[in-house]
């Protein structure tokens, strides 16, 4: 493929935003020609700010479109499904936010339609392109630290979001939207997963209940390896956004993230103090630019996802698994998981 690669953009929301703007001043090899949005004034005026040739009220009109070649699902993941499935079927090469589905039947559906047409399909999980999170996982496979034997990995909003998208129906609930990230750094450094044993409440939003989720959560991991790990999920860091993990190996450990935004320190006699960072924009606003760039550069040179749907059907089972055992309280294996 030669020149700029020819990208739409459906979901304009807080993050489909991000990669809008992304592509269309910040990606020089694509060039991004629509946007679709459920709300047509949204992505009216979305194109009329960043001059994008074309916007679209559904989906399915802007998949129709022959000028585009790929295209960036930023939808609520209740719609991933139908979304990805079109997009399949339209031909194009696809870039999908996480969770890939709500269910596994769901996701499977959506993997056996990209195997059957051989299609691109490329998952977003934007850790995998943080600096940090990459240089750790070059450090552990050079054997800096060993054989790894523990994880840590921590989640912690500084405050909830709204509860529409809380609902565990569109988001999938605390373990399945946020904790899938760090199910998915896991795998990356540890392997797979066999065993998980999740706690949680809704401790600090007793309105979480409400809706059938929960705030606070921790989910210990054992791994195939007979490796361990614990992942700290929370809504309530208060102070600022808090992602972070670290790695034990048998020679020495890694950490990785930071609780401080800006390099100074404050000291008076009242305290020594700094400023933390405010949220995941500010954390991984280069991540998502990575990321979306290499979706980019793989469609364009005829590569293939440096994130699989296979990789997102595992992180979505891990996830599952892991509700489960909040729910029920009890310990529940990966592979019993099925398709249920």
């Amino acid at each position: 493929m030669h020149g700029r690669l020819n990208v739409g953009v459906i979901g304009l929301g807080r993050l489909g935003r991000v990669y809008a703007q992304d592509l269309a001043q910040r990606v020089p090899n694509a060039r991004l020609v629509a946007v679709a949005d459920r709300q047509p004034e949204v992505a009216q005026s979305f194109a009329a700010e960043y001059g994008i040739p074309k916007w679209y009220a559904s989906h399915q009109d802007l998949l129709a479109a022959t000028d585009v070649e790929a295209v960036a699902v930023i939808t609520p993941t209740s719609t991933h499904k139908e979304v990805v499935i079109d997009a399949v079927r339209a031909g194009k090469a696809i870039f999908c936010e996480k969770p890939i589905a709500l269910s596994l039947p769901d996701a499977v559906r959506m993997l056996d339609e990209v195997k059957a047409a051989g299609a691109f399909l490329q998952m977003g999980f934007q850790r995998r392109f943080d600096a940090g999170y990459v240089a750790a996982r070059e450090k552990i496979a050079s054997g800096v630290i060993g054989d790894p034997v523990v994880l840590t990995s921590t989640s912690r909003d500084p405050f909830r979001p709204p509860l529409e998208f809380c609902d565990p129906k569109l988001s999938g609930g605390l373990i399945a939207d946020m904790g899938i990230h760090d199910f998915d750094v896991a795998r990356m450094y540890m392997g797979d997963v066999k065993t998980v044993h999740a706690i949680g409440g809704a401790l600090a939003y007793p309105e979480m209940k409400t809706i059938g989720d929960i705030d606070n959560a921790i989910i210990n991991l054992v791994f195939e390896s007979g490796a361990l790990g614990v992942v700290p999920l929370s809504r309530n860091a208060v102070f600022g956004y808090d992602i972070r993990a670290e790695i034990w190996g048998t020679k020495g450990s890694i950490q990785v993230g930071y609780y401080r935004q800006t390099p100074i320190l404050v000291m008076t006699s009242g305290g020594i103090t700094h400023d933390a960072v405010p949220h995941f924009m500010q954390r991984f606003e280069s991540a998502y630019l990575a990321q979306i760039q290499d979706f980019v550069n793989n469609v364009s040179a005829g590569g293939q996802p440096a994130v699989t749907a296979a990789d997102a059907v595992a992180a979505l089972r891990i996830s599952l698994a892991a509700t489960i055992s909040s729910n029920e309280g009890r310990p529940v294996e990966v592979a019993a998981m099925g398709l249920a």
